[in-house]
């Protein structure tokens, strides 16, 4: 299956990116005016995220939220044949903070969230970095489509470590500097073992693992902003979350990373991935010893 999907997939590629616009504006339409994918949900989301916005302005969130998904797949497509001239010239940068880490001889760990496009920063980050760069992702269950997205993610530089088996996949790089990007607003399996704290106005779960590998291994985190100027381009910033955190308490972490995800998410809104159902976990008491915010926890008595 891989080889016949592959040539297909590339040829469409080679396609200027102003004809993939075109086709993502069509798949848009579809999406959102047809067949409605996940709108229910991003609704919802929209409605938690921002209770004080009129039905027309979330409406108009959602409308640019779901041109940003479609050319998000369709730029990743394109990572198939696009040029490292092309991909530096579509993406401005600040990423003064990840040099001076290096400078100090240390590992470093970023922390982004699904903000578009996170396949395209993937592929530049590495461009600009003295760092090798390594990228948790989560395998696809379709090994040809697993194949295929390991063969766009690592075109460019970038080394793929599966999330589910992260520990044996480390060992290779152990002794190298390195930075290791993680996408920390993943949804956790267990809300028992999660941090949990407001996001968005809801009191929501995030995984722990982030946050305990930086403080084992006392390693620099820092967090990726996004924004996006114009179709096509976007720009990336870099911002220290904690240079030594295993000298801070459990939570500290995840607690920057999280006001600093919000921040940029409410100066972007339609660059998030607002159909990833980010509130399936609900609160419950049983879960106050995991509340790590600075305002206390709610009460559902």
């Amino acid at each position: 299956m891989y080889y016949i999907i592959f040539p297909i997939l590339y040829t469409i590629s080679l396609l200027p990116l102003r004809v993939l616009y075109l086709l993502s504006d069509f798949v848009t339409f579809i999406l959102y005016n047809i067949v409605g994918y996940r709108k229910e949900v991003v609704m919802q989301n929209l409605t938690n995220a921002f209770p004080l916005k009129t039905e027309e302005e979330k409406k108009k969130i959602a409308k640019q939220f779901y041109r940003n998904f479609c050319d998000n797949w369709l730029e990743a497509l394109k990572m198939m044949s696009i040029s490292e001239k092309e991909m530096k010239r579509r993406f401005t940068h600040d990423l003064s903070v990840l040099a001076e880490i290096h400078k100090t001889g240390k590992c470093c760990h970023i922390l982004l969230g699904h903000q578009f496009n996170w396949e395209w920063a993937n592929a530049v980050v590495p461009m600009y970095v003295p760092f090798k760069v390594l990228t948790a992702y989560s395998p696809i269950s379709n090994k040809a489509l697993d194949r295929l997205f390991l063969y766009l993610r690592q075109r460019l530089g970038p080394i793929m470590l599966p999330f589910n088996d992260m520990a044996k996949a480390m060992l290779p790089h152990r002794h190298t500097q390195y930075i290791l990007a993680l996408v920390a607003d993943q949804s956790p399996s267990n809300p028992m073992k999660s941090f949990w704290l407001n996001f968005l106005g809801k009191p929501t779960a995030f995984v722990q693992g982030p946050e305990k590998g930086a403080r084992l291994g006392n390693i620099p985190v820092t967090f990726m902003a996004f924004s996006k100027p114009k179709r096509g381009h976007y720009h990336l910033q870099s911002i220290l979350i904690d240079e030594n955190p295993g000298s801070g308490k459990p939570g500290d972490v995840t607690r920057k990373y999280v006001e600093l995800l919000e921040s940029n998410i409410l100066a972007n809104p339609a660059i998030y991935l607002w159909s990833h159902k980010r509130w399936k976990l609900k609160w419950k008491d049983e879960y106050k010893r995991l509340w790590i915010d600075v305002s206390p926890p709610p009460n559902n008595a």
